[in-house]
């Protein structure tokens, strides 16, 4: 989607108060105040690592080898993607925090992140403070399947189901405050249901127990449920986010299935330490925006089930911002607790 992969809080006056070093080479050791590191013109100089807080296969590590295989093509040194799992992602963001403000450590970020804030207490870094955005990156729906037998084609049936049968429909997801636990926790509010939550180890058990007909339904990234909705073996009934995806563009969303208001998108965003010196942020969110033009890497994300998302440092951060307080909500008014 776990200590805190997007502790975005504790900022104040919106949301730059937490990258207002982004231009501050001062904080720097002198050893690294080179003119290649301060100008920012001859970046990089060494290999430039980008970590992924998830496992490798998943959509963030995907997402994080595309825009390092274009980042590297267009650098004078590669950038190696790290996957550093753990914790629900937070152990890989307290790794990256941890890192000189030099520039040659990033951080893919999603909206695991901004649940996580509030999710846990103490996640061990301060993302608003130790952070410094670059470029929003991508967008995806998360769908809504169920398994063959359940009687129901659209939303409106199933939630018909769900209030015939109280406590009888059961979902799966990758774990408690995952992003498939929230899209369910926020069905059954707002639908009123009295749905079962069944936390797996992973979203890919969760599916193959569907599949299975151990569970009765479940809320996956596309690029895990498509090739199974194509076969039959799933039944989509809906996409969380607030537009169709080109991926199904028959398929209608939550909210126009009768549940206005319902909107659940997974995104991903770039991040480095709080300290770069502005000229390698502004090299890297320049970098970003021209390979997101680039058409294949459009393809590729599209295979994925997602689209390109641009957007500034200021725009990725008054985004999160917005993120965060909507997902503090929303694990409040859910009563969601991390394990």
């Amino acid at each position: 989607m776990q200590s805190r992969t997007f502790c975005l809080a504790h900022v104040r006056d919106g949301t730059l108060g937490l990258f207002m070093a982004l231009g501050v080479a001062l904080s720097l050791p002198a050893s690294a105040q080179t003119t290649s590191t301060s100008s920012g013109q001859n970046y990089p100089v060494k290999p430039v690592r980008l970590v992924a807080p998830f496992p490798a296969g998943g959509s963030s590590d995907l997402i994080a080898r595309i825009v390092a295989q274009r980042l590297s093509e267009g650098f004078p040194n590669q950038v190696i993607v790290e996957n550093r799992p753990g914790a629900g992602s937070n152990l890989g963001v307290q790794i990256a925090s941890r890192a000189a403000p030099d520039g040659y450590t990033l951080l893919i970020t999603s909206v695991t992140a901004a649940i996580n804030v509030t999710l846990f207490k103490n996640p061990g870094y301060d993302l608003m403070k130790d952070f410094a955005p670059i470029a929003k990156l991508a967008v995806g729906p998360t769908a809504l399947v169920v398994h063959p037998s359940l009687p129901v084609q659209n939303v409106p049936q199933f939630i018909k189901l769900a209030l015939s049968r109280p406590g009888q429909l059961n979902y799966g997801s990758g774990g408690v405050g995952t992003p498939a636990h929230i899209c369910g926790e926020m069905l059954r509010v707002m639908a009123k249901v009295n749905i079962t939550h069944v936390p797996y180890k992973g979203t890919g058990q969760s599916v193959t127990d569907l599949m299975a007909g151990q569970i009765q339904f479940v809320f996956a990234s596309m690029p895990v449920v498509f090739p199974h909705m194509k076969t039959g073996r799933l039944r989509p009934l809906a996409v969380t986010g607030a537009q169709r995806t080109p991926l199904a563009p028959n398929l209608p969303t939550v909210a126009e299935s009768g549940l206005t208001g319902y909107a659940f998108d997974t995104w991903w965003g770039l991040v480095t330490n709080t300290g770069v010196p502005q000229p390698i942020i502004t090299t890297l969110s320049t970098e970003v925006r021209r390979i997101q033009q680039l058409p294949d890497v459009k393809e590729r994300f599209a295979d994925l089930g997602i689209d390109v998302l641009q957007g500034s440092p200021t725009e990725l951060a008054s985004f999160t911002r917005a993120e965060i307080d909507r997902f503090a909500k929303i694990i409040r008014d859910t009563g969601i607790r991390a394990e």
